[in-house]
């Protein structure tokens, strides 16, 4: 399988999350699979006049292209002219370069939230008309059109994440490389389910804090960050405390909250990323798995039975009472 590799607006940190793949890493990966890398902005060799030969090639249908990855959001400014962005050397716009690639490849992934729907690239007044490949934030439609289908069929896969988990572009692109990757592997924003289907809160460490709505006041604290500090891993689709970077990190590992970085208009939450908007007291964004009077009747009753130990540890920097029978508190 042919593989082409395109960087659009963006600040690359989808293919520096890449290159953290470890066992084996992603060119490795790549080579036992028998996907052949025709360029790559960054890890290929070729430049220049190589490259626009070989992007003549694939245009024109004489380099078969398998698969099309695009990283970062496509400009389509001034006035859809897409001219605010041009790809070195050709006198040709990014945007008229994807949409004739696209039609030639027989699957379409957008790396990362601004490739998916425009990101970060797109936040603020967006005088650049940035957009993802086949959504414009929330809604159909972007550089490609809505009815737009590679020619095995599928629509853009939405490999979402800001940056994308090096392990999901990695597994997209095997289950492509295997044909295991059909319309029922895609939820309803084109996101492959095998890492949509979990949520960031799923493994979360601080869900014992959780369970007893055992909340930090201030990002150094080691309570649950839901309440008061604006994170909505209960809301994001994710695995990245399951999967976890570089085999041991996430946000909420880390200490700061989950920001739901695989959503839509992640980028634009109306409110500081670290503050819980509230509502009579009561954070307007609940979890996504419970009904809402389920998650109310029990935040009561388990502030009400909080024990001592997770108390105490919530509001502190470190574990002051360790988790066994009778130990002092310090």
């Amino acid at each position: 399988m042919n593989l082409l590799w395109l960087q659009s607006a963006g600040c690359g940190g989808c293919t520096m999350s890449l290159l953290c793949a470890e066992d084996p890493n992603v060119l490795d990966l790549l080579e036992t699979a028998g996907i052949r890398l025709l360029w790559h902005p960054t890890l290929s060799q070729q430049t220049g006049a190589e490259v626009r030969e070989l992007l003549t090639r694939v245009e024109a249908g004489d380099e078969p292209l398998d698969i099309l990855c695009v990283e970062g959001a496509i400009l389509r400014g001034p006035a859809g002219t897409g001219r605010f962005q041009l790809l070195a050397g050709t006198g040709r716009s990014v945007l008229d370069w994807v949409q004739a690639l696209a039609a030639r490849a027989r699957h379409v992934v957008a790396v990362g939230s601004c490739a998916a729907f425009g990101g970060v690239s797109s936040a603020g007044d967006n005088i650049t008309d940035a957009v993802g490949l086949q959504y414009e934030g929330r809604h159909p439609g972007g550089a490609l059109p809505t009815g737009f289908r590679g020619g095995a069929g599928l629509p853009v896969i939405n490999v979402a994440g800001c940056p994308t988990h090096p392990g999901w572009v990695t597994e997209t692109l095997l289950m492509l490389a295997d044909g295991t990757m059909g319309p029922e592997a895609l939820d309803e924003l084109a996101r492959p389910l095998f890492f949509t289907e979990t949520l960031a809160h799923h493994g979360c460490p601080r869900n014992e804090f959780y369970e007893y709505k055992a909340s930090a006041l201030k990002l150094s604290q080691q309570g649950c960050l839901m309440e008061h500090l604006g994170c909505v891993g209960t809301q994001a689709a994710a695995d990245c405390n399951i999967r976890t970077w570089n085999g041991e990190g996430s946000c909420t590992r880390a200490g700061y909250p989950c920001i739901n970085c695989t959503a839509p208009e992640f980028e634009e939450p109306r409110h500081a990323f670290a503050e819980t908007p509230k509502f009579a007291g009561i954070p307007v964004g609940l979890p996504t798995d419970m009904p809402k009077a389920w998650f109310m009747a029990l935040a009561s009753l388990s502030k009400a039975a909080t024990p001592p130990r997770i108390g105490a540890n919530a509001t502190a920097d470190r574990i002051l009472v360790p988790p066994r029978p009778g130990a002092p508190r310090k």
